[in-house]
């Protein structure tokens, strides 16, 4: 296995962010290391991260002065990593909804398919564990139905917080400031057609099944939030 660095975003997660099965992870994973990254959190989250960076070498803590957003503690870490040369970068949720072990799976599907990006895709089906809070799957299926004809290409999962991608497509498209804090999952797929086409992102891009996935309680998204989603859609496809 390749050199793979995922970051990992914190916003008050001291009660949510699994340290064992991190440790555990890294433990049974050589080539796999983490960067876990405090957006200003007012809670232990910072102090937490420290000591899991103290205690293995293949952690690193970072730690934004002021909240920024996922989108921008995303960016920061990508970018970090990207200056130790691994093959693969990626961001996975803190709660750990999709679990560590996938990513062997993941950064499979580079070496078989030639793929440039492997995203995660919450798909429930017979033989894969994937459970879903009825609202949300059908609030998620109209919102990447809505995003898949922004973008013209057939998108099943554009939210999913679990993404890897190789080195060199990752430098593309983290280097510049997202608009949105949280809809940078949209920004991205929209910069790799930019660069590559849609043609040619249909068969760089790879929508992997995930075999596990839970929801997880204490998402730190808002209603408000969610109901300002055309308003930012529009930043996006505006360019505003």
């Amino acid at each position: 296995m390749q050199k793979t660095t995922i970051i990992i975003p914190c916003y008050n997660e001291s009660g949510r962010l699994p340290v064992k099965v991190i440790e555990e992870y890294l433990t049974a994973n050589t080539n796999v290391s983490f960067i876990l990254i405090d957006d200003a959190s007012t809670d232990d989250t910072a102090e937490l991260i420290r000591a899991l960076a103290d205690k293995h070498d293949r952690v690193e803590a970072l730690y934004q002065p002021l909240n920024a957003g996922k989108a921008e503690a995303v960016r920061r870490g990508i970018n970090t990593a990207l200056e130790n040369s691994p093959a693969y970068v990626g961001y996975w949720d803190a709660d750990m909804a999709t679990p560590l072990s996938e990513i062997s799976d993941f950064l499979t599907h580079f070496n078989t398919g030639g793929y440039s990006a492997v995203f995660g895709c919450r798909l429930a089906r017979l033989g894969a564990e994937v459970y879903r809070k009825d609202t949300r799957h059908y609030i998620g299926r109209v919102f990447a139905t809505v995003v898949s004809n922004l973008l013209r290409i057939k998108v099943y999962d554009t939210q999913c917080g679990a993404k890897i991608f190789t080195a060199g497509l990752a430098r593309e498209i983290f280097a510049q400031p997202f608009i949105t804090r949280w809809l940078f999952d949209v920004e991205l797929l929209k910069r790799i057609i930019k660069l590559h086409g849609k043609e040619k992102t249909a068969k760089i891009v790879y929508e992997y099944p995930l075999m596990h996935w839970r929801d997880v309680g204490g998402s730190k998204l808002k209603l408000s939030t969610m109901l300002k989603t055309p308003l930012y859609l529009m930043q996006i496809f505006l360019g505003k």
